[in-house]
């Protein structure tokens, strides 16, 4: 047995070796098709199948299911988040876990400079850091890389402030330099001391973007966030959970359990009336399995990989279409050899199996090649889809189960092309080879070959429409009017470390901070805010109308410098803005955006209402003074939600000591109109900011546009990849058909001669090649529109100001198509009407 498949490969090898034209174009088209498919399965290993690099992953589970990232009041119905004395009541009444750990949700991009030794700096670096109870390593179990890590004794009120690095930050930053370690450190404007290095390869407990620089106790965040810390509320849910269970326990009673304490600690810790507990009887936790930790970003580019292996599913096929027709092309021209093997007694299946043996050579000839591709097309998705990122820790370099899936897609699409010769080969007939097969003056391509040609027709039109339809969705979302003008208009994103400053001084600090950047040559204005369109936050509270005290509604919200609206170019419709006279001692004013006018004061002048923040007590607080367009921040799909503004320094006393208040004021983004050169704009930035005060960090500096293409991530990827994968599609459909009909004008040389002689002209002939390519392609195209009318309404959630059967995308597709299969028809058709008929009859 072994013998024979030694030989076979042999053959094989020496078949391909001698037609290197074909070899050369069979292992290209297969690494293209093979590399499209391991590429976006190396993400599906990454961001689906992979577990955190912990020991023992599948004993870790999560007490939630959901992405409730970063703080959310009150209730939620589905727990997935949840505020620290919550959590120490359920670590302490739960004891089907071994240990229960917590950590923030969203970590934060923060200004870090070390202090002391020539390293020392005074401007700070941005860097991601956060909180984590202080057995978070050792539920994980990890050990330090170096120096030590947390232990619940650094997460006690009291205990001296401390930090673990990552080992990415320790070598990439700071240069392996061992004395980083107990080194001080200066994070978000507080002293803290390096403990120890976390071990290669840990990137956190949540794979995405930007992981965590830095781990700090939960301890330490009053410490750090002054004033602004939610350590110690019971309303505030800002922590994730994840516990590692003791074996043999029932996750379904660890849930009922779990439920039972949530409801308990509810009651206990909050004075509901009776309307209200009916509400706490309808909170829910899941618990869901953690061996991936929190699944945020397998929630969220779970449909996106599904999608992208179907289309790649669709260009491999019609490689493998192609490949079929190419072996079916050269099975034809061998088929006198073939007739005279079995003539002289060869057995049919050792014919099947040699061309099957020949097929799978190629097709791990390919998928070897293919792993290239993959590599390559994997980095350039991940560039893709993580557009502005400082680093994804994912690693584009195929792993043992790509490797596996590699191989075994090889050898599937190695059967899967060779079927169609190897069962023509099993058909040779040794009378043939005495007959003198092959010398008809009429030989054609065969039913398998045209069906072939006409399966790849209907799929491309199906990927050439669905990547129109995501083009024109990217387009329309990309195109759209936001409320605001985002040409010339630049974002920088920045750290206000000023938990501990006194109002008067964080005014201070903004007040120089707009006058310096002015005067920066090219920055036309400067507006401050807690957050600026498009950056993906939001501020969400209840509020309470003055006409309408019984009711509460939750509106967004956003607190803004003067110059916030002219710097983003939004219109004020009615009213004013804010300027100089919202000082903290003036009446408290607003200014909402006309979603909020037209659903809270239907048919009425929103100028002179007034509404509040929380209860009835404060329905008053605020009186409307201006009413903004309305301006897109976050969603690019859905409607604009009410809307109001508040001026950034108008701050009672006793707001600054409401702790979630008194965080609105520290400022996230600064808006810039600029005009001309912004050369070192961002040097300019970072100056002007360690000359004001060093806990003001530059985090980023970005374009309004590059923020708003951050927020279309998901649809470039799948816009970018449909384009890419239709004209692969379209390439490898046009070869397909140039093969067959090159191959139709080779076989039919003695009847085109005939046809000539007996009066055919050469347009004639040449309409004749054309004619049957475009008649296979009409084929096509009538099995394609169903198709493509199916995978429309399977693309439908996707679209945005498209409709799934759109008639203009669908029939461009189609004559996309059909002048590709003209141009691939028309060379061997010029060909053909070339052919001198008296050189054909003396063939």
């Amino acid at each position: 047995m072994f013998n024979g498949v030694s030989k076979d490969l042999r053959f094989a090898f020496r078949q391909l070796a001698q037609s290197k034209g074909f070899t050369l174009t069979a292992v290209l088209t297969l690494a293209l098709g093979i590399g499209a498919n391991t590429a976006i399965f190396t993400l599906v290993d990454a961001v689906m199948l992979r577990s955190l690099p912990v020991a023992d992953p599948q004993r870790l589970y999560r007490l939630g299911d959901d992405d409730n990232c970063c703080v959310i009041g009150g209730t939620q119905s589905h727990f997935s988040i949840y505020a620290y004395p919550l959590y120490v009541y359920l670590r302490d009444h739960t004891p089907e876990f071994e240990q229960m750990a917590a950590f923030q949700g969203g970590p934060s991009r923060v200004g870090i400079r070390r202090q002391g030794g020539a390293a020392a700096g005074r401007t700070s670096e941005p860097f991601t850091d956060q909180f984590v109870s202080g057995n978070y390593f050792s539920m994980f179990g990890l050990r330090p890389f170096a120096g030590r890590l947390l232990a619940p004794a650094d997460d006690r009120p009291g205990a001296p402030p401390v930090a673990v690095m990552s080992y990415r930050a320790w070598e990439q930053h700071y240069g392996a330099d061992p004395d980083v370690i107990g080194a001080a450190f200066v994070v978000d404007g507080a002293p803290v001391t390096i403990a120890g290095i976390a071990p290669p390869g840990f990137f956190g407990d949540t794979l995405g973007p930007n992981p965590p620089d830095f781990w700090l106790p939960l301890a330490s965040e009053p410490y750090i966030r002054g004033r602004n810390s939610l350590l110690s509320r019971t309303d505030q849910h800002w922590l994730y959970i994840i516990g590692r269970i003791k074996p043999g326990v029932s996750t379904a009673a660890l849930e009922s359990r779990a439920n039972v304490e949530l409801r308990q600690w509810f009651l206990e810790n909050h004075p509901y009336a009776n309307d209200e507990r009916r509400d706490i009887e309808r909170q829910h936790i899941t618990v869901a399995a953690a061996g991936g930790g929190v699944a945020l970003m397998q929630q969220h580019y779970e449909h996106d990989l599904r999608l992208l292996l179907a289309i790649t599913g669709l260009v491999l096929l019609i490689a493998c279409a192609n490949l079929a027709n190419l072996q079916l092309a050269r099975g034809t021209a061998n088929a006198p050899q073939m007739s005279i093997r079995v003539a002289l007694g060869a057995q049919r299946a050792r014919l099947v199996r040699q061309t099957l043996t020949e097929s799978l050579v190629l097709a791990v000839m390919g998928g070897a090649a293919g792993l290239l591709v993959a590599t390559e097309l994997a980095r350039f998705l991940i560039g893709l889809a993580f557009h502005g990122a400082n680093y994804v820790p994912i690693d584009s370099t195929p792993s043992l189960p790509v490797l596996g899936f590699a191989f075994l897609l090889s050898l599937v699409t190695g059967a899967v092309f060779g079927i169609a010769p190897a069962w023509s080969a099993s058909r040779a007939d040794p009378a043939a080879a005495l007959r003198g097969a092959g010398r008809s003056a009429a030989s054609r391509p065969t039913l398998p070959q045209r069906s072939l040609v006409v399966l790849q027709a209907a799929v491309s039109l199906v990927l050439l429409a669905g990547a129109g339809l995501m083009v024109e969705t990217f387009g329309n979302l990309e195109n759209q009017f936001f409320g605001f003008q985002p040409q010339g208009r630049m974002v920088a994103k920045v750290n206000a470390g000023f938990s501990s400053y006194a109002p008067e001084k964080i005014a201070a600090i903004y007040r120089d901070v707009e006058r310096q950047l002015k005067e920066i040559p090219g920055v036309r204005n400067a507006g401050l805010s807690l957050y600026s369109p498009m950056s993906g936050n939001n501020w969400q509270s209840g509020v309470t109308l003055e006409n309408q005290p019984g009711r509460q509604f939750s509106p967004v919200w956003d607190r803004v410098s003067p110059s916030f609206f002219d710097a983003i170019g939004a219109r004020i419709l009615q009213g004013r803005g804010f300027d100089e006279r919202d000082t903290p001692d003036a009446p408290q004013v607003a200014v909402v955006n006309q979603a909020f006018a037209g659903e809270y004061f239907p048919n009425q002048n929103p100028l002179g209402k007034r509404f509040g923040l929380g209860g009835t007590a404060h329905r008053a607080d605020y009186q409307i003074v201006g009413m903004v367009e309305n301006v897109r921040f976050r969603s690019l799909r859905l409607s604009t939600p009410p809307m109001f503004f508040l001026p950034l320094l108008q701050m009672r006393q006793d707001e600054w000591a409401d702790r979630g208040k008194a965080r609105s004021n520290l400022i996230g983004d600064i808006e810039l109109n600029v005009a001309g050169n912004t050369t070192d704009l961002a040097g300019r930035m970072q100056r002007a900011f360690a000359e004001t005060d060093p806990n003001l960090t530059l985090l980023n500096l970005v374009t309004m546009d590059e923020e708003i293409e951050n927020l279309l991530g998901h649809e470039r990827l799948i816009a970018r990849l449909g384009e890419l994968f239709g004209v692969l599609a379209l390439l490898l459909a046009s070869v397909g058909l140039y093969g067959i009909t090159a191959y139709s004008v080779a076989q039919r040389t003695g009847e085109i001669g005939i046809r000539t002689a007996l009066g055919a002209t050469r347009s004639r002939v040449i309409g004749m090649i054309v004619g049957g390519a475009l008649r296979q392609i009409g084929v096509g195209l009538i099995i394609g529109i169903p198709a493509t009318l199916a995978a429309g309404r399977v693309l439908a959630d996707q679209l945005y100001g498209v409709k799934s059967y759109d008639p203009v995308v669908i029939g461009s597709a189609a004559a996309i198509l059909i002048v590709a299969a003209a141009i691939a028809g028309f060379a061997p058709a010029l060909r053909a009407g070339s052919i001198d008929p008296v050189a054909a009859l003396r063939m």
